[in-house]
């Protein structure tokens, strides 16, 4: 379990494929005392499994592997060497929950449709699959690549915008967002129960690692 909101902002320095699956060593700013084997993080909103750890300079170095299932429905899939990618440490019990609760199993892609300056703060409008339209409300909460964001506005085409304030603009992955990108998503718990308290059928779990 996540929250949303975004404590590193990691480095991928490999990707290779292995045996069916591929695997991502991340540079973090993490200390190594922070990790340990079989511990999950986070990955743009992509809960992954750490399957090897170690120090690095200031920070630490980690490994993750992703299934195909994972790497072709989120945007893992286009990561390679030098990219960054929003990072979260999982829930720890009695910590502080400032975001909303993130599963980090992604629904589906977004597309960023138009990024619009408002004084410091920047308007996203993004595009989600038709069949997770529904689930996004005003006010209501979204996980966009792994940030916890509230819904501006949800408009009748489908679209859903966000305002990003200037802090989370600068220190998670989204001041690097572009028209065109693909965003992984991630539907509010609180949707999935009201969807399925008046009948319409919630998006399944996303993949996770």
């Amino acid at each position: 379990m996540f929250t949303g909101l975004v404590t590193d902002i990691g480095k991928v320095m490999t990707a290779e494929d292995r045996n069916g699956l591929r695997r991502f060593r991340v540079l973090s700013n993490y200390p190594v005392s922070d990790l340990s084997m079989g511990a999950s993080i986070m990955h743009s909103g992509v809960c992954l499994t750490v399957v090897d750890f170690g120090a690095e300079k200031d920070g630490s170095w980690f490994e993750v592997e992703a299934v195909p299932e994972t790497l072709s429905k989120t945007n893992l899939g286009e990561l390679s060497p030098g990219d960054r990618l929003n990072l979260e440490l999982s829930l720890k019990l009695g910590s502080e929950l400032g975001g909303h609760f993130v599963f980090g199993h992604v629904d589906g892609l977004g597309e960023i449709v138009s990024i619009q300056d408002e004084g410091q703060s920047h308007r996203v409008r993004i595009r989600p699959p038709s069949t997770l339209a529904r689930f996004f409300a005003t006010k209501g909460s979204v996980a966009v690549d792994g940030v916890s964001l509230t819904v501006a506005d949800a408009l009748d085409n489908g679209d859903f915008e966000v305002a990003v304030i200037p802090h989370t603009w600068q220190v998670t992955t989204l001041g690097q967002m572009q028209v065109g990108r693909k965003v992984n998503l991630e539907v509010d718990m609180l949707a999935r129960y009201v969807a399925r308290m008046v009948g319409v059928d919630a998006p399944r779990q996303g993949p996770a690692g």
